[in-house]
Order: structure tokens, then sequence, then C-alpha cells
């Protein structure tokens, strides 16, 4: 079997995704997954990967959150992921009981709720266009607990694992979604 690529994952995306927010989530923490790749040397399209297909099975889990990252990890191995991105993507929910063991792991836990936070100071804001978004106004967004309840801050600051202060990791998720704006509908 040829290992996955991103058009693979893609695929996977169109098949098991129908809802275009979650998409553009699964785009978002991409972008972020590539561009801390680039970071800390390590490679971005095996780390891309594990972004754009952690929610593989969101819909499908439902409710039963015990087999979101699970179904997600299957498929991405049936599909031909490398083993680092199949646990990455497990590992990604705590209550898979998957233990973080890598970079990668962490780098997702952190990617996946700092989209979330990205995309919701987005929003608030008058234009909707991330491109006006700054690293001041996230910061400030990630101390104020009432906004954005769902965003698990202390997922975010996992970041510290791996070597990035709080303010280096907000500016290098803000530059990778900012760079696919268009993409993500937050053009403005």
């Amino acid at each position: 079997m040829a290992p996955a690529d991103r058009d693979t994952v893609l695929h996977l995306v169109a098949e098991h995704v129908a809802n275009d927010h979650l998409r553009r989530h699964m785009l978002a923490t991409e972008a972020i997954m590539r561009a801390v790749a680039e970071r800390l040397g390590e490679d971005p399209d095996e780390w891309g990967l594990a972004g754009l297909g952690h929610d593989l099975d969101a819909e499908e889990a439902g409710e039963d959150f015990s087999r979101h990252g699970v179904l997600a990890a299957a498929a991405l191995a049936a599909a031909g992921a490398s083993p680092k991105v199949v646990h990455a993507v497990a590992a990604h929910n705590p209550a898979t009981g998957t233990a973080t063991e890598d970079a990668i792991d962490v780098a997702l836990i952190a990617a996946d709720q700092l989209s979330g936070l990205i995309t919701a100071a987005t929003l608030v804001r008058p234009d909707k266009a991330l491109p006006s978004v700054a690293v001041k106004s996230l910061r400030k967004r990630f101390r104020e607990t009432a906004f954005a309840r769902a965003v698990d801050r202390d997922s975010i600051a996992r970041c510290a694992e791996l070597g990035l202060e709080m303010d280096e990791f907000l500016a290098i998720g803000l530059a990778a979604m900012q760079s696919i704006a268009a993409e993500l509908g937050l053009a403005g």
C-alpha cells in the first residue's frame, strides 16, 4: 500500500465529514501543525496529515466521545498513514486512553484547541477577518476563560512541552491560519 498523502486524507475528509465548519477546523489544524513542524525541524507533511485527519470520525462517533480519535486513527492507518500520525490522532482525545508519546502527539492536542481559539477570536471581530487578528488580542482572549469556553486552555499551554513559549505558539498558529484565511472563509 502506498503511504497516505494529503490528497488521500482530503478524500477521506470529503467522504466522512459533512459539516463545513468541522472541515475548516481540520484545515486550520493542519496549517498549524505544518507550521509547528517547520519550526521544530519535523516533517510538515506528516504533521499536517495528523492535523487534517484528526477529526475524521467526529460525526460518526457523535456523542460517544470514547470512540473519537480511535475511528479516525483506524481510517488513517487503513489509508496508509504513518504510525506516528495514527498514534497522534488517537492520542489527541484523552478519552481514548492513548498516552502522548511524541512531540507530534502534544502538538496536535495544542493545535486542535488553538485553531478553535483563533477562529473564535476572529468571529467576534466586526470584520470577521483573520488578517486583522493580532497575537496581542489572542493573548487577551486566552486569559478570558469566559470567552470560547469550549477551548481547553491547558491543552494550548502544552506548547511549553514542545519548547515553545505561549506568544510564539500563538504567533505560529495565527500566521498559519492567516495564510489560508480564504480557504477557511475568514478572509474578511
